[in-house]
């Protein structure tokens, strides 16, 4: 068994959820080694986070912002932790909500997703900046076989 590690940094992206498989598929090159594994996309940050979701309709991530919008709305009278900004905090409850991380299953070299799946990142900030990605992949490499 092989085990890859590589760290990115995501170009900044508005709020709202945006499809990042194919950045992770060209910059992990060493994905292509894997015969069968998996691979592991952990975000360093507790104001964004991970998911995987419907990548063919654009319209799914519009209403995935809009529903976690309404759900952890900002300047809720009820939130302490304000001086970041209005909407730290409900990017935080966004981030708890969707996790910091996925994992999928590696087979042929290839990132095993469904026909429609696609890994988004949640940019729940106005002004996030440029996220960092670890990305550990693992498995039984093409020349073990």
């Amino acid at each position: 068994m092989q085990i890859f590690q590589q760290t990115i940094r995501l170009s900044a992206y508005p709020r709202g959820f945006h499809l990042i498989t194919r950045t992770i598929e060209n910059e992990f090159k060493e994905l292509r080694q894997i015969q069968t594994g998996l691979l592991q996309v952990f975000i360093q940050h507790t104001s964004a986070s991970l998911t995987i979701n419907e990548n063919a309709d654009p319209t799914v991530r519009g209403d995935f912002e809009r529903f976690f919008n309404k759900t952890a709305p900002e300047n809720a009278p009820y939130y302490q932790h304000n001086y970041e900004g209005s909407d730290d905090m409900p990017a935080h409850l966004k981030a708890a909500m969707l996790g910091n991380s996925v994992t999928i299953p590696i087979t042929n070299g290839r990132l095993n997703l469904g026909t429609w799946q696609g890994i988004y990142l949640g940019e729940h900030r106005n002004d996030g900046g440029r996220r960092t990605l670890v990305l550990t992949a693992w498995g039984e490499t093409m020349n073990q076989k």
